[in-house]
């Protein structure tokens, strides 16, 4: 074996996680399938190149066949047919995990993408808390004495699954001197202590797909699950995937990505935030006619917007599979029970709208939101477990009306130039501090609002965009300009004697060098933050 890991385990019970044999089934997908993955992330660069040299996108002629053809996807598992609302949150630390597996919904969306900052010790602690919570016995004790435990009065929701994406490495395991495949590290480590023992349980082993660009992308996932199926000696299909449709290259081939994993797909989901990202970084140089509102003013009933979601369940039920709704990040607060009220009510909007327009469930980011989106579900679902069988006949949608863009209403003011900068710098700090997911002024904010907000200013300034409420230019130095007043301003409401201030000033570089390089456009804030990472 020819895998070392350059960090010690420091989490109790890692010697297990990261046994001899866990490693070397890792090892294994890492040969077999990073040639593949290396080639699809050249392809992806290619194809935004050219998608950003003509301002346009389309749906692929050569795969006609595969849109125009009567098929589904497999016949879905019992655990899987409700999934009416789904909570999403880390699986690290344990507190949080507990909590979410207490929370009443259908489906935990245990994410170790987005909403965890990838150290060593979160990444081992993750697959520890998920290793645990498949055999029941996932407790924590707190520094006040305080006992969490796995209730036993409520049905406890389905697991799925969010490994990174196919384009993040991990530095603390290096295979043959090269870090690994982050997606492979985390989908390999919870699949071989996991998988065996959540099939016979009838409750997975589940997972959730995420930043996939192109149907090829997801017949490599499928591919994997093929080969870890047949490597444990598991059913071929016991693998049940629901892939984000975030990025907008995916908007235009949903049919081809349900086919590509036809025998292991479970259903999509539109991941709102990284799609709006998706959007700007491929169109970010195309013209003023790409340039985004203020983000506070992008919801789900811009026109783009509607025909991205309307198209994703129009596809998901021709096809069987289930379409699942986007975020809903409002995070209550107690000590403003006004601002929560107004709040709850924009997020029951959302979630009516989402079930009468067909989705067969949402995703929460808190507990207390979770009965709020099971009642707008259950006005529509009853005791059906979904509505996969409502066909969506009515709705058509074409290539410009996924790119209307300079139709979405709302201004770019400096305002949210500020806000844009302020949310990049504290979420980033924060990620760099080891955390994933954020409450900043009531919403939880994970690596894709960062992403849109960082992408949002570059896009501005590439574009000379002039505010609507102050009437200037956006330009790099009013932007420098503001990023200092907002990262005084962020200080100020933390204080310097808080642990977590000495993060601001690496965060607000990060952030700096991506939105002021006017040549260059990091894919990925993550990326460059990564290697300052411990």
């Amino acid at each position: 074996m020819t895998i070392t890991i350059t960090e010690p385990y420091m989490v109790d019970g890692a010697t297990e996680i990261l046994s001899d044999e866990a490693l070397a089934f890792v090892e294994e997908l890492h040969r077999r399938f990073v040639g593949t993955r290396d080639g699809l992330l050249e392809a992806r660069r290619t194809a935004q190149r050219d998608a950003a040299a003509s301002g346009r996108l389309d749906f692929l002629p050569d795969t006609q066949e595969i849109r125009d053809g009567d098929w589904t996807v497999a016949e879905h598992p019992d655990s899987l047919q409700d999934r009416r609302v789904e909570i999403t949150g880390p699986p690290a630390p344990a507190k949080m995990a507990i909590n979410a597996l207490n929370s009443g919904a259908k489906v935990w969306l245990a994410c170790l993408e987005d909403a965890l900052s990838p150290t060593w010790f979160n990444l081992v602690d993750a697959q520890k808390n998920l290793y645990e919570a498949a055999r029941g016995t996932l407790r924590f004790t707190s520094p006040e004495g305080k006992e969490y435990t796995l209730r036993d009065d409520v049905t406890l929701p389905t697991v799925v699954v969010r490994p990174r994406g196919w384009h993040l490495p991990e530095k603390h395991l290096q295979i043959d001197g090269s870090p690994a495949v982050g997606a492979l590290v985390d989908f390999g480590l919870h699949f071989f202590h996991n998988a065996k023992l959540l099939h016979d349980q009838g409750a997975g082993p589940y997972y959730y797909l995420p930043k996939i660009e192109h149907h090829q992308e997801a017949k490599l996932w499928d591919d994997v699950f093929s080969f870890a199926e047949e490597r444990l000696a598991l059913p071929h299909g016991s693998v049940r995937a629901t892939v984000l449709i975030e990025t907008i290259p995916a908007g235009f081939q949903m049919d081809e990505i349900l086919y590509a994993l036809r025998d292991h797909a479970s259903g999509l989901n539109a991941g709102r935030w990284d799609y709006l990202f998706s959007l700007i970084k491929y169109f970010r140089a195309s013209g003023h006619e790409f340039v985004l509102p203020d983000r506070a003013e992008v919801g789900m009933t811009q026109p783009f917007m509607r025909a991205y979601t309307e198209l994703l369940v129009k596809t998901c039920h021709r096809r069987g599979a289930f379409a699942m709704g986007g975020m809903a990040a409002f995070i209550p607060n107690r000590r403003e029970p006004d601002v929560t009220q107004k709040a709850i009510g924009k997020v029951r909007d959302d979630k009516s709208r989402e079930a009468g327009d067909g989705f067969d469930g949402s995703w929460v980011a808190h507990p207390d939101l979770v009965e709020i989106c099971r009642e707008e579900f259950d006005k529509v679902l009853g005791d059906r477990p979904n509505q996969v069988d409502r066909q969506r006949d009515d709705v058509q949608v074409s290539p410009e009306d996924l790119l209307a863009v300079e139709k979405a209403e709302g201004d770019v003011t400096e305002a949210g130039v500020r806000m844009n900068l302020y949310v990049a710098v504290y979420y980033t700090a924060i990620w760099l501090s080891g955390n994933g997911a954020v409450a900043i002024h009531n919403l939880m904010e994970d690596a894709a609002t960062a992403e849109i907000s960082r992408s949002q200013v570059w896009q501005q300034i590439r574009n000379s965009t002039v505010t609507a409420d102050t009437g200037v230019t956006v330009t790099a130095e009013l932007v420098e300009r503001l990023l200092g007043e907002e990262v005084e301003r962020l200080r100020g409401e933390i204080g310097d004697a808080d642990t977590f201030a000495k993060y601001f000033e690496p965060a607000a570089g990060v952030v700096r060098e991506l939105v002021l390089d006017a040549d260059h456009y990091e894919d990925f804030l993550t990326t460059p933050a990564y290697e300052l990472l411990d």
